[in-house]
């Protein structure tokens, strides 16, 4: 009987360390498969937001950002920039931005921006994905006596103005996109998040 004993004692103990080695062997290669799904802090870093410093953005000029791989444009509109974008309604396709997912619902409005003052985009060509040219001078000779400053795209003649709409009888459908956004402070503007949206 105590040789039977053993015998089952010592078995489940076999059977016990047995479980333990195979289990920590499971565990040993699921960790690095499941690791695998997370994504790499590269990947995390590219869809980060972007903390921007506006203070030496001076009136008139457009700043150069990368969001997620795409470049984002800062403008700070003069007052007359602002005063402008009115009389450029009848020329758009699209002046109120109806078009719901062209921006945030807190940039639904007729200057496309959190605070009148500074514009953000993403600066990619509603048409194609080119690059448009920031042109924010008044009547050149290449664009006409209407223009009112905006983009112009080299690629096919898509024209926007400077709250980022798109004219009539051109290629691009929609507006350019505004990125969620926020004002951290005066001088920090915050891009890929939505802030305190009231």
């Amino acid at each position: 009987m105590a040789h039977i004993k053993t015998n089952l004692t010592r078995r489940s103990l076999l059977v016990a360390a047995t479980s333990v080695v195979g289990a920590s062997g499971a565990a040993a290669i699921a960790a690095p498969f499941l690791a695998s799904w997370s994504p790499s802090a590269r990947a995390l870093a590219a869809g980060a937001p972007v903390e921007v410093n506006i203070s030496k953005v001076e009136p008139g000029q457009l700043l150069r950002v990368v969001w997620r791989g795409k470049p984002v444009w800062v403008v700070n509109r003069t007052d007359e920039m602002l005063a402008n974008l009115p009389a450029n309604d009848a020329n758009l396709r699209d002046p109120a931005s109806a078009v719901l997912e062209q921006q945030p619902a807190y940039t639904q409005n007729a200057h496309r921006s959190r605070q009148p003052k500074y514009l953000v985009l993403v600066g990619i060509c509603t048409h194609l994905g080119c690059s448009p040219s920031y042109r924010p001078e008044v009547a050149p000779e290449d664009l006409g006596a209407d223009w009112k400053g905006g983009w112009y795209c080299p690629c096919h003649g898509s024209r926007f103005d400077l709250a980022g709409r798109v004219y009539k009888n051109v290629p691009a459908a929609t507006n350019l996109v505004v990125p969620p956004h926020y004002f951290k402070d005066d001088a920090t503007l915050l891009i890929g998040e939505n802030g305190n949206v009231a």
